[in-house]
């Protein structure tokens, strides 16, 4: 059978350099940059390469990187930790990655809405905002829908409404597409993933604040644990984790011109097939381009469609029987019989028979893939539509 990977926003393929970088610290022995000896300190260079290398990719201080267990983790370090220092109100956008919601609703914050691209609203943000705010956290791209937040309007507005407050960036799904160096400067605090953009899982990054806004002092960590990452975060270091990401944030920035055109097309010939093909689609994004006229851009990769007369659940079954990874939503939704929070902030419709479709490249994407996937789901749709009108005119 075909395998055609397009869930690339839930989880990326590892790079060869990565995989290279992982094996290179097994071979090389024990690895706890804690210890003294020739081991240890052979791990600690590693670990300290690693964080001038991501350093380097966000235009920060190496003091301000922290390595995490991911991007949820580096969420929670910043958002609860900036709580526990100062209180204060939280507020983020509505469409934030649940690994943001769930902090903020924990601490009693609010949410801002979004237009029909999921674009933040700029108006309320601001009409909501006072000086009794401590942070506010808008992600840099949509993990459902792949809009790019206007961070520097977001910064403005938090300056000027709320200027004791810290702006975080879940920047999770950033790396493979924008900037991270132009996000950074918006932003006083940012959480990445490894396994974004062709690291491995289970490793991450927060980025503190400068000490501009208050250092490290601006955050108290809510797990205490060992000395490790100057106190912010306590563990042994996961080394080859550590080592693999960096070479992978390292590989995405080079290569990011190249993959962001190259996906590009590979998304405007797979939705273009769908479109063409299927009555009853829609997709939730806008075409890119220099006559594009909408409240935001919509980063290359993502497409995101709703199809009518197909249920979810049915259309993703065959998908996988055809070989095609995709996905309805946030990976971190699946298996929930509830409706993408996201798709409910702009007003997507809620139907039943109304199937929500993500499909996400990356780095490696082929047009042999895109073109799998959208004879797959013709082929899908079809057979469910057609499966539908048969049932319904047996029971009429």
């Amino acid at each position: 059978m075909v395998s055609t990977y397009l869930d690339h926003a839930a989880t990326s393929p590892l790079r060869p350099e990565a995989v290279a970088a992982m094996t290179e610290v097994f071979a090389a022995g024990p690895a706890n940059p804690s210890a003294s000896h020739r081991f240890g300190r052979d791990a600690r260079r590693r670990v300290d390469e690693a964080r001038d290398v991501i350093a380097a990719a966000t235009g920060v201080e190496d003091g301000r990187i922290v390595f995490t267990s991911g991007g949820t983790e580096a969420d929670a370090l910043l958002i609860a930790g900036r709580v526990a220092k100062v209180g204060g109100i939280v507020v983020c956008s509505a469409v934030e990655h649940a690994a943001v919601r769930t902090v903020v609703a924990a601490a009693g914050g609010t949410e801002v809405g979004v237009d029909r691209f999921g674009v933040v609203d700029l108006d309320r943000l601001d009409s909501i905002l006072t000086p009794d705010v401590s942070l506010v956290s808008v992600m840099a791209v949509n993990n459902e829908l792949g809009t790019v937040q206007p961070l520097a309007e977001v910064a403005a507005i938090v300056r000027r409404r709320s200027p004791g407050a810290l702006l975080h960036c879940d920047a999770v799904q950033a790396p493979m597409w924008c900037d991270l160096t132009a996000i950074a400067r918006n932003c006083d605090a940012l959480s990445l993933s490894g396994h974004k953009f062709g690291g491995p899982a289970g490793v991450g990054v927060a980025v503190f604040p400068d000490a501009s806004a208050g250092g490290g002092d601006a955050i108290s960590p809510p797990v205490v644990g060992g000395a490790q990452e100057r106190g912010r975060r306590g563990g042994t270091h996961a080394v080859a984790s550590i080592a693999a990401m960096a070479v992978a944030i390292e590989a995405a920035t080079r290569e990011r011109a190249r993959v962001v055109a190259s996906t590009e097309a590979l998304r405007n010939r797979l939705v273009t097939a769908l479109l063409d093909g299927l009555e009853g689609v829609t997709w939730t994004g806008v075409w890119a381009g220099p006559d594009s006229v909408v409240p935001g851009t919509i980063a290359a990769g993502f497409a995101h469609l709703l199809i009518e007369g197909v249920e979810t659940e049915a259309l993703l079954f065959r998908l996988d029987e055809a070989g095609v990874a995709v996905s309805a939503a946030s990976a971190c939704s699946s298996g929930a019989a509830r409706r993408s929070h996201v798709l409910a902030a702009i007003g997507a419709p809620e139907r039943a028979d109304t199937a929500a479709l993500r499909c996400t490249l990356g780095w490696c994407s082929t047009a042999a893939e895109v073109d799998h996937a959208a004879d797959a789901i013709l082929d899908a749709v079809t057979a469910l539509r057609s499966h539908r009108a048969r049932r319904h005119r047996m029971v009429s």
